[in-house]
């Protein structure tokens, strides 16, 4: 098992690969579509993003509401697929990590290697026993998209695989 740290260092990056297992402590934001859509809209017309991407990992995930006494509600991992349109321009602009579940297109995989990034998968259906590794939350844009706005959430020793290394090499069987 491995300990990493967000932001994502380059050496960090370059010791991980496909299948490993780590546990990752820092700062992560979640994104979903349409958080994914609005930051690429930015980036196409050269505007400010709300948050840095640079060495950032988004957790694609929609918090549901927080019950009383706890740091946030369930927040399991969505499917991956669907940000994939997204992928190639966040990376390019500096994201480093994804976290998700399911496979990635063809393209994606080709742009996690370009960009030197990596895709981490979390586990399915385990959004409740995910939330307890993450020690605050704290909505920082698109609060008009409930549940999909970008948060900022720290996290330690959330536990997550290597699912495509920087190198390309994923978990899942070429189809």
């Amino acid at each position: 098992m491995k300990r990493i740290t967000a932001p994502l260092q380059e050496k960090a990056l370059r010791s991980l690969k496909a299948g490993d297992e780590v546990l990752l402590s820092g700062t992560i934001f979640t994104a979903r579509d349409q958080a994914h859509k609005r930051l690429t809209q930015s980036l196409a017309r050269r505007s400010k993003l709300p948050v840095a991407l640079a060495g950032q990992v988004v957790y694609y995930c929609g918090p549901t509401g927080t019950p009383e006494h706890t740091v946030i509600g369930s927040c399991g991992p969505t499917t991956s697929r669907r940000m994939d349109a997204f992928t190639p321009a966040l990376l390019a602009a500096g994201l480093k990590g994804m976290i998700g579940k399911g496979n990635r297109s063809p393209q994606t995989i080709a742009a996690i290697k370009k960009h030197k990034a990596v895709y981490f998968l979390a586990y399915a259906g385990c959004g409740a026993l995910l939330a307890q590794f993450i020690r605050s939350a704290l909505p920082v844009a698109y609060p008009d998209l409930g549940p999909e706005a970008i948060v900022r959430l720290q996290v330690r020793d959330l536990p997550l695989i290597v699912g495509i290394d920087c190198r390309g090499k994923s978990v899942y069987p070429v189809i």
